[in-house]
């Protein structure tokens, strides 16, 4: 530790600088040093005082903050009054003067979070008075005043806004009555100031700190007048409003306000205060004022006052709609949604995607009003209802809803204009592959961004909607926007693309009469257009839109057979088209349709002589000839989703045999070859063509499915003995020229055929029917053609994919499989186990692979694991807890998933096989799990592990494992009981890693445990809130609540798709069952 104060100023000096890196790291390590000696924060107070490098004050407080946080309870009472005093004072000595706050606002900063880490622990039971002292001290220099403001916002957001994730539940609970009771005077100060400051500095500070608390103080602060004859409200509006320097904040607060959840007591307050903001904010910004123009050459602060417009706007209208629409004049409901208009016109996404969300939410209240019309036999939207909104339920024409009062007629020049912005506005799908770039050049987009998927859903949704309440504008809209790109005087890629967007993203709102009418119209001006654009580019934008769309109606292609071979037609010219993008997504649409419309390439259609399908496979060299390999195999995918339509047998596999009849052809050549000159599989060619040839039956098999087995049951043992040679190559090549070789790209070629080989295995076993069949018949020549390969080849050349194989067919054979397990293990296994024992990281795909072998094999073959022996089994506990030392997420889950699963197999098992089991292992397995419980670096696991200890302490405290110990002899006298014995040893194991924990504090959660075992919401707060209390989880603990974000999430998902299937067009074509299109 550095001996005095300019010797740690220099250390610090020298880590900031540029100088040497070897400097640097010396300096580091002696930082490291300083911050985890016990005693460096003895130091603090001199740091604060001499130090002459700001840097070495930061440290210092942090250093201060951590023992704060981590060993304040065990200090003694003086030291932690000594702390509190000199944070006081040192804080009120830098504020004492405005320019001492200006120049040292950052450690101020810092300091007042330092004090607001000891409030959290001292107030208010160890310091009643700190509300009372800090508002004194606000009356003895405006400069303190203003600071106190900031430290009264930061124990604000601490209490209500951050403590989830730092506190205990209780202390949260006394924190939130603490500040509550004391809010009255608080906020006297907060009028006080606003009433009378003239200081721009603290009058901003004081509208920041009450931002803060305006989302959980009485609502009486906000609404009711005090004695002194102006409200709250009225003081934020017409004293802060119109002022440039503060009307952000201002609108903030007001926005903050118009969120609350009211009683209706307060309806005419909050009326004032929206129409009164609203007559101040035209001042501001004039109604007529365009927006999208003005937006891009304004400076920071106006541009942030537009985006919290937006957000008032929504909010207020999020929450409180109804008064403002019940108001006799209806000026302020249209001119403030007309406000949003224009923001929403604005070229800047995040200011949309506000606005889309109040407009998503707006135009589906006004839908589902409609949906609860009286439903008469004349009434179409009796379609919406009973068919779920997917069969039939398109838009009804609003003229049969012309008699109704519904609130959608309020909005009606409010709707057509948002219907041109959300057109305008529509985002790029994730099937399209084709985009502008920086340089404006139409190009192949690689990387997919989910926040765009996100925004594409959210505007497609909103549209959706608005088509629901007025078909005929929508269609409209649409019909003109896409005449002015036919005759030129709208052209541009920009607005061609978002127009083609929006089409496709409504596909199943419109009526099927109606769909067909104006997809016909559609497809023709655009397959016009093709025709009339001179330019590779400009082709490329319009043949993505064309392929786009398409895509998007499969109900109407369904419908129109020839409107769908002219369709798909197109696709095979687009697919020789060269321009970066177009083949791929020519593929990728002809796989779509080719999925939605299989049955009708099968079937012989009105007008032809065959089914579609047979033209198809006949002219397959063709149509794919300009094709890459990847794009090749997609076509093959697409065309068995076709035969796997075919319901006749004998059909099915000819069809099956003409699709594979060229990779079959070259297959068949190369076998024979090589019974000629084993030495072909030396050609890098031939390596190459075996590899595609593999590639492209497991395309096929992936979308045939089960029907696929006489293309295998041809190729079969052919394939296992290419298997066979091509690991032969690998390992000559290997004992050559070392590990190396497996890095070379002629072996490369080699492992490339052996994946693909056991990829089609696995794909082919995943989709089987006949179980028995694929025992019987393929699993014993699998299993002798690739185990002992598996076990002799160097630990590089060994493929993971042997190990997926293996439980792919596990998981499908389940019991037929037992008696295969032993021998499976006993290749895989240890020699697998030695690749990933000496780290956490090498081998990935393979100690993936492993754990989930390992946890089918518990899950489907339990009893082949009894049949190990003492060694082999111990090898197994010693992987779950290995993997459940990961960092790796999904290694982790599996590991403890498997140890859970594993105990509770056991458990109901015979006491002579279960005795042993958690007599030996009980104790090893529960250390573990508190060793990564308590471990910072795993809390992502914090589910799995939380599951895991509740059933040890649910099956020791149940009685479930009292017919003998989970102990042996050497750790507890004969005769103690299982509880009595996990008490202490959960005691002692906790007692030596946390010494700050007092021995009343871990009985108390020991005894908690035992209680709440068999609730496991409970048991998880519990150990939650333990963990808090640790000094190992200072910090963030985000990750401890990472499952009930999850588990909110996938309600969410489930209760969407629910609403979704109600209303016709929600769901895109892809997500819904061909069944129901």
């Amino acid at each position: 530790m550095a001996s005095s104060i300019q010797e740690l100023d220099a250390t610090v000096q020298a880590f900031y600088s540029s100088g040497p890196g070897e400097q640097q790291k010396q300096a580091q390590a002696t930082l490291n040093q300083f911050k985890e000696n016990p005693d460096a924060w003895l130091m603090v107070d001199k740091i604060l005082q001499d130090a002459q490098y700001p840097q070495t004050k930061f440290l210092g407080l942090q250093v201060l903050d951590n023992v704060i946080m981590t060993r304040w309870k065990v200090l003694p009472r003086e030291q932690c009054q000594g702390i509190r005093n000199f944070v006081v004072q040192f804080i009120i000595q830098m504020s004492s003067s405005d320019e001492s706050l200006r120049k040292e606002r950052a450690l101020i900063n810092k300091l007042n979070l330092v004090l607001v880490s000891i409030l959290k622990q001292e107030w208010p039971h160890n310091w009643p008075t700190f509300i009372n002292e800090i508002i004194s001290s606000c009356h003895s220099s405006l400069p303190i005043c203003e600071n106190n403001m900031a430290i009264l916002r930061l124990l604000s957001e601490e209490v209500f806004d951050f403590s989830a994730e730092q506190m205990t539940s209780t202390k949260t609970r006394q924190l939130k009555q603490s500040m509550c009771d004391e809010f009255t005077s608080i906020y006297n100060l907060c009028s006080e100031i606003l009433r009378t400051a003239t200081q721009p500095s603290l009058i901003k500070a004081t509208l920041e700190t009450l931002l803060r608390f305006l989302n959980w103080i009485p609502l009486g602060f906000i609404f009711e007048t005090p004695p002194t004859g102006i409200s709250l409200l009225e003081t934020l509006r017409s004293r802060f409003l119109e002022v440039p320097e503060f009307r952000n904040v201002t609108l903030k607060c007001l926005t903050e306000v118009g969120g609350l959840q009211t009683e209706q007591q307060y309806n005419e307050k909050l009326i004032a205060m929206f129409t009164d903001t609203m007559t101040t904010i035209s001042t501001v910004i004039p109604l007529s004022l365009d927006l999208k123009a003005t937006y891009a050459s304004s400076n920071s602060r106006d541009q942030e006052f537009v985006q919290n417009l937006a957000l008032f706007l929504t909010n207020f209208f999020s929450n409180h709609l109804s008064i403002i629409e019940n108001l006799p004049n209806p000026d302020f409901l249209v001119h403030g949604h007309f406000y949003l208009i224009r923001i929403s016109q604005i070229d800047d996404r995040e200011i949309f995607k506000i606005c889309l969300e109040y407009w998503t939410k707006l135009v589906c209240d006004l839908y589902d009003e409609m949906q609860q019309l009286p439903i008469t036999d004349l009434n179409p939207l009796v379609n919406m209802n009973t068919m779920s909104g997917l069969s039939n339920g398109g838009a009804a024409h609003p003229s049969q809803m012309a008699g109704y009062p519904l609130r959608k007629n309020k909005y009606g020049e409010v709707l057509t204009n948002l219907r041109q912005v959300m057109i305008e506005k529509m985002v790029r799908p994730e099937e399209v592959l084709i985009v502008e770039n920086d340089e404006g050049e139409i190009v192949r987009e690689f990387v997919k961004e989910s926040d765009t998927i996100q925004l594409y859903k959210t505007t497609r949704e909103c549209l959706v909607f608005l088509t629901h309440l007025d078909v005929v504008d929508t269609e409209t809209i649409m019909s003109d926007k896409l005449s002015k790109q036919v005759d030129g005087s709208e052209w541009s890629w920009a607005n061609c693309n978002t127009l083609c967007w929006a089409i496709g993203s409504i596909s199943g709102a419109m009526n099927e009469e109606t769909e067909k009418r104006f997809l016909v119209t559609v497809i023709k001006d655009l397959l016009g257009l093709t025709e009339q654009k001179r330019g590779k580019d400009n082709k490329a934008v319009v043949a993505s839109n064309i392929m786009y769309i398409v895509g998007q109606y499969p109900r109407f292609l369904k419908a129109h057979w020839k409107f769908l071979k002219t369709v798909v037609n197109k696709l095979f010219e687009f697919m020789h088209e060269t321009h970066e993008g177009v083949q791929d997504m020519a593929c990728d649409t002809f796989i779509k349709i080719a999925n939605k419309c299989k049955r009708h390439f099968v079937l012989t259609q009105p007008g032809e002589s065959e089914p579609f399908i047979d033209e198809i496979v006949r002219n397959m060299r063709k149509i794919t000839c300009d094709l890459s390999p990847q794009q090749v195999h997609t076509f093959y995918e697409a065309c068995g989703y076709m035969i796997s339509a075919q319901g006749q047998k004998t059909l099915q596999e000819r069809l099956i045999g003409d699709l594979m009849g060229l990779p079959n052809q070259a297959w068949d050549a190369i076998i024979q070859s090589a019974h000629q000159d084993p030495n072909i599989l030396q050609d890098s060619e031939t390596i190459k063509v075996v590899g595609n040839i593999m590639k492209t039956n497991v395309s096929a098999c992936s979308s045939v499915g089960s029907y696929f087995y006489p293309q295998i049951g041809k190729i079969y043992l052919d394939m296992l003995t290419m298997y066979r040679a091509s690991s032969q190559l690998i390992d000559e090549a290997v004992q050559r020229d070392g590990n190396i070789a497996t890095k070379m790209p002629k072996v490369r070629g080699l492992r490339t055929i052996k994946k693909e080989i056991l990829k089609l295995i696995s794909t082919y076993v995943d989709k089987a029917d006949d179980l028995e069949m694929v025992h019987e018949r393929l699993v014993p020549d699998l299993l002798q053609a690739v185990l002992l390969d598996y076990q002799n080849n160097v630990p590089d050349a060994r493929e993971a994919e042997v190990l997926n194989v293996m439980t792919t067919i596990i998981k499908k054979l389940q019991g037929l499989m037992t008696k295969d397990v032993p021998g499976i293990l006993g290749a895989v296994f240890e020699c697998t186990l030695d690749m990933i024992n000496k780290d956490f990281s090498e081998y990935p795909e393979h100690r993936v692979e492993f754990f989930k072998l390992l946890r089918e094999i518990n899950l489907r073959c339990f009893p082949a694991l009894l049949q190990l022996d003492q060694r082999q089994f111990k090898f197994v506990i010693d992987s779950c807890m290995w993997a459940s030392k990961h960092d790796n997420r999904l290694v982790e889950g599996e590991g403890l998933n498997m140890c859970h699963e594993l105990v509770s197999n056991m458990s109901e098992t015979d006491a002579e096989i279960s005795g042993p089991f958690f007599q030996n292992f009980y104790t090893t397995i529960l250390q573990d799990v508190f060793f990564v419980l308590t471990d910072s670096d795993h809390k992502a696991g914090f589910k799995y592990q939380s599951v895991l200890l509740a059933q040890m302490f649910y099956f020791v405290g149940s009685g479930k494992l009292n017919n003998s110990p989970i102990y042996t002899s050497d750790m507890a006298p004969a005769g103690t009981s299982n509880k009595e014995f996990l008490q202490n040893f959960v005691g002692n194991l906790l007692v030596n890693a946390f010494p700050n924990l007092t021995p009343a504090q871990i009985q108390k959660f020991i005894s908690d445990l035992f209680d709440q075992a068999n609730d496991i919401n409970r048991f998880k707060l519990t150990l939650r809130d333990f963990l808090i209390q640790l000094k190992e989880f200072a910090g963030d603990n985000a990750e401890l609540f990472i499952e009930d974000r999850e588990n909110a999430a996938k309600e969410a998902k489930v209760q969407e798709r629910e609403r979704a299937m109600k209303v016709g067009g929600l769901l895109k074509p892809s997500e819904i069952d061909d069944d129901e299109l």
